[in-house]
């Protein structure tokens, strides 16, 4: 991603010229405002997955802007018909210790993403970040961005701290609701957290952290009643993998049932409302095929799961991830690979299939 590009979108004029400043004089890496640890990075494997880390694929000038170019390559070579990118850059920006900078960054990225990227190619859709620390922001980015080209919907990194439950969120909820604008929560990792500085190998860290934040999301999301407060709202939970959630319909269903007095706004089991929400397939934890064939019946997976890439990551998955399965009727795998998100989005048929 040109961060340079998206510096030029900063509307506060010191935070802009800084940002352009950092980038001419410092040769621009680690991006200005981004509270990233660039010397922390052990998902390419010392390099021995090098599009991990390094797009190194030649674009000439004369084939148009390098992104572009790149996000299209990808976009073929899986043999997808739609693409939803998303500002990985930025999923650390929920625990910026300026909490203004998160604000300041995400609509400047937003905005950047609307012109360079989603305008340039109609395949091409996203669901653009929230700036989650500020609600009243939030809100402001939902009805700045919706009806975009290419705006399906709106995500929350959720590395961060912030309750769901917060009164402050209603509105923004309500607001998305309105719209009939889904709500997606896109884990991560933040090894600096206290919990998570225990591991002392990316592995354990990858394992715990990619799931971490998305289970305590998850598990307020419900107690909390939100699903019977916006029951049209559509909630998404991406890149933890499907494992976690067998062990959380779970635990929640039996922990509910001792204390419901706790849980007030609850009209069924909490089991009931997690299986009307969407998950992504990325990453599948495809190895024990019995166990992946329960979590996909557990989660009503033919109606709810979405297939996901995470292209070009250590652990992407292509499309053949789902269609091999043995255990899914034809009708499944359609749904899965693209039915789903079709209805999901309201994107339109791509036409013959």
């Amino acid at each position: 991603m040109n961060w340079h590009e998206v510096a030029e979108y900063i509307e506060d004029p010191v935070i802009r010229d800084n940002a352009l400043d950092f980038y001419k004089n410092k040769g621009g890496a680690p991006a200005y405002g981004l509270n990233t640890n660039p010397g922390m990075w052990y998902q390419d494997i010392g390099g021995r997955i090098p599009h991990d880390s390094d797009r190194r694929e030649t674009v000439e000038e004369s084939d148009g802007e390098r992104n572009l170019v790149l996000i299209r390559r990808a976009l073929e070579s899986i043999g997808i018909d739609y693409m939803v990118v998303f500002p990985t850059a930025m999923l650390h920006v929920g625990m910026h210790p300026q909490l203004d900078m998160e604000v300041v960054l995400s609509r400047a990225f937003n905005r950047w993403l609307v012109d360079h990227i989603l305008k340039a190619d109609d395949r091409l859709k996203s669901m653009l970040y929230l700036p989650f620390s500020n609600p009243e922001a939030s809100i402001k980015m939902v009805e700045e961005f919706a009806g975009e080209p290419g705006v399906i919907g709106f995500m929350v990194t959720s590395v961060r701290n912030q309750p769901v439950q917060a009164n402050p969120y209603m509105k923004l909820y309500a607001t998305l609701q309105e719209r009939g604008l889904p709500i997606a929560f896109h884990s991560g990792y933040y090894w600096q957290e206290p919990v998570l500085t225990q591991f002392s190998r990316f592995v354990g860290m990858h394992t715990v952290g990619f799931v971490l934040w998305n289970i305590v999301h998850l598990v307020n999301w419900v107690l909390h009643g939100i699903p019977e407060r916006f029951p049209r709202l559509k909630v998404i939970w991406i890149e933890s993998g499907l494992a976690w959630v067998p062990f959380m319909i779970q635990r929640l269903d039996h922990e509910y049932l001792l204390r419901t007095s706790e849980a007030p706004a609850l009209k069924r089991l909490p089991s009931e409302y997690i299986r009307e929400m969407f998950f992504s397939a990325q990453p599948l934890e495809k190895y024990s095929l019995n166990a992946l064939e329960f979590t996909f019946k557990m989660i009503n997976a033919e109606s709810q799961l979405l297939y996901a890439s995470d292209w070009p990551h250590q652990d992407f998955d292509l499309p053949s991830t789902i269609y091999d399965l043995p255990f899914l009727s034809e009708g499944a795998k359609r749904n899965i690979l693209g039915g789903n998100a079709l209805k999901l989005f309201n994107l339109d048929n791509p036409k013959g299939k």
